[in-house]
């Protein structure tokens, strides 16, 4: 691979990522590798905010709506996948850009994730019955047991981090935590990695505005057609579980609306706590564009 230099566009979600990024990338002339963990989903388009046909059309995008709702994906295949894709497109350009909010995505492919052992389907699909059985609270307490290290750390209300930890602790006879080393993996690329940020009452007003918008383009609509699926991981998600409670008649569709921007805002605050303990982030508005093109020529 030739040393090119992969572009790395984050923020917190509504900020306006996809705006400076088809900007990006008619000038550097490359394609967008999505980093949304959700955006990979072909049924989940209006909830996710994936990108446009017209945008589509424009820049080729790669990592938008490949993947079924019940088929399997993980962080280290998303490593592997863009890895082997980097090798191709640095062959014929100097340039990359890989933009989303994805904390762990984007970790993967900048550091490296650790080597953990595939799940094999057999331990998978006994795990999934046993959630479904017996509640997270019990596959909790069964972590517990088995590696009390990563149960003091893991996010509890997570099924999926749950189930993976506990899969391979079931699988391997070890502990999911001496599989974390958390080593970072020499790249044969440069990154520059560009952060953007609103003040909060702005960011708050774009999430609030991008929600009601979601609503007047047919997203409850698409809810209503991934009833049946409802269960699957990626559904797991802000603006499918709200209104998914709205369809079983526990809230009013206002209410469910009014969680969505809730659930979004408290989110967007997350994503920028993880992206602000990376000193390798440099800085920006999403409107401040010359001063993030000079920063990319410049390096």
């Amino acid at each position: 691979m030739s040393k090119g230099r992969l572009i790395v566009i984050t923020g917190p979600t509504a900020v306006g990522k996809t705006e400076l990024c088809m900007e990006l990338a008619h000038m550097l002339r490359t394609p967008i590798i999505n980093a949304d963990s959700r955006q990979l989903f072909r049924d989940l388009r209006i909830g996710t905010a994936q990108p446009t046909a017209q945008q589509m059309a424009e820049v080729r995008h790669y990592f938008v709506g490949t993947l079924a709702l019940g088929d399997y994906y993980s962080a280290s295949m998303y490593e592997q996948q863009v890895l082997e894709l980097l090798q191709q497109l640095f062959n014929h350009s100097d340039y990359a850009l890989l933009s989303g909010g994805s904390m762990m995505y984007i970790d993967a492919v900048c550091n490296g994730i650790d080597d953990i052992p595939t799940v094999d389907e057999h331990t998978r699909s006994t795990l999934k019955r046993r959630l479904a059985q017996e509640g997270l609270e019990a596959l909790c307490e069964e972590l517990r047991q088995r590696d009390p290290e990563h149960y003091a750390v893991v996010d509890r209300r997570n099924p999926r981090r749950v189930v993976h930890a506990l899969e391979i602790c079931i699988m391997t006879g070890r502990t999911y935590t001496s599989f974390r080393k958390a080593e970072k993996k020499e790249r044969p690329f440069e990154i520059i990695k560009i952060g953007l940020n609103r003040d909060r009452g702005e960011l708050y007003e774009r999430i609030n505005r991008r929600t009601d918008q979601m609503m007047a383009d047919g997203l409850l609509d698409e809810v209503r057609r991934l009833l049946p699926y409802r269960n699957a991981n990626a559904l797991n998600t802000v603006g499918y579980k709200e209104l998914f409670e709205h369809l079983d008649g526990r809230w009013t569709l206002d209410e469910a609306v009014e969680r969505i921007k809730g659930n979004t805002r408290r989110y967007a605050r997350k994503q920028l706590t993880w992206f602000k303990r990376d000193d390798t982030v440099t800085w920006f508005h999403p409107d401040d564009k010359e001063s993030i093109k000079q920063h990319i020529l410049r390096q």
